[in-house]
């Protein structure tokens, strides 16, 4: 049975955006947002100028969507921990999360430190206001973690900032990685890096690294 029209317009609507967002990342990183063209995403992406503001009304909005999109991949099952998960386990695993975002969507990752280093202009009231409910949320759960014995006494905003820090290290500062070691990371230096970095968390937190992450 062939698709239908519609279904055919959706596959063509949902790959232009793909590729117009991949090469917006590519741009964005390079240039950042204001030495970023519309004329040079398109001209990566393949695509005329005009498609790519058929999808993205303006540069402005395929930035945010940009953001938009590396705040939903940082979203991770520790988004819904509670009190009465395992610390370690939550933790371990959201390491990891972080540590493949940084594998996968290191140009992602590099925009939004660039936006946040020069003031974070571009995020709106709602963005900042989303962020700071989560990190509200989820250092409520930690001081939880805290209380119940499951957890040594910690600063829970200083242990999410380290953890931020030592993963998207990764994808931020990848360009002098690969300069120190003499080759970019691969999938199993990414595999060696997270186990490291889980085992230096966990253990500064008193907290014993699960079977399954060593």
């Amino acid at each position: 049975m062939t698709a239908s029209r519609n279904e055919k317009d959706v596959t063509i609507g949902e790959l232009n955006r793909s590729k117009i967002l991949r090469a917006a990342e590519e741009e964005f990183a390079s240039h950042g947002y204001k030495g970023a063209r519309v004329q040079q995403i398109a001209d990566r992406a393949g695509l005329p100028k005009t498609n790519v503001l058929y999808y993205f009304k303006s540069k402005e909005s395929l930035y945010l969507a940009i953001l938009e999109n590396i705040m939903r991949l940082w979203n991770s099952r520790f988004d819904e921990a509670t009190v009465h998960d395992d610390p370690a386990r939550v933790l371990a695993q959201y390491i990891t999360d972080k540590m493949e975002i940084s594998r996968s969507h290191a140009n992602s990752s590099k925009i939004f430190a660039l936006e946040i280093i020069n003031g974070a202009p571009n995020l709106n009231d709602f963005f900042k206001d989303q962020h700071s409910k989560w990190m509200a949320g989820r250092v409520a759960v930690i001081n939880e973690w805290i209380k119940a014995g499951k957890l040594k006494e910690t600063n829970p905003y200083y242990l999410l900032y380290n953890i931020w820090g030592t993963s998207q290290h990764y994808a931020d500062f990848s360009t002098q990685i690969t300069e120190l070691q003499g080759s970019s990371m691969g999938q199993k230096d990414f595999e060696n890096a997270t186990k490291n970095l889980i085992h230096l968390i966990l253990t500064g937190c008193d907290l014993t690294v699960p079977a399954e992450f060593r």
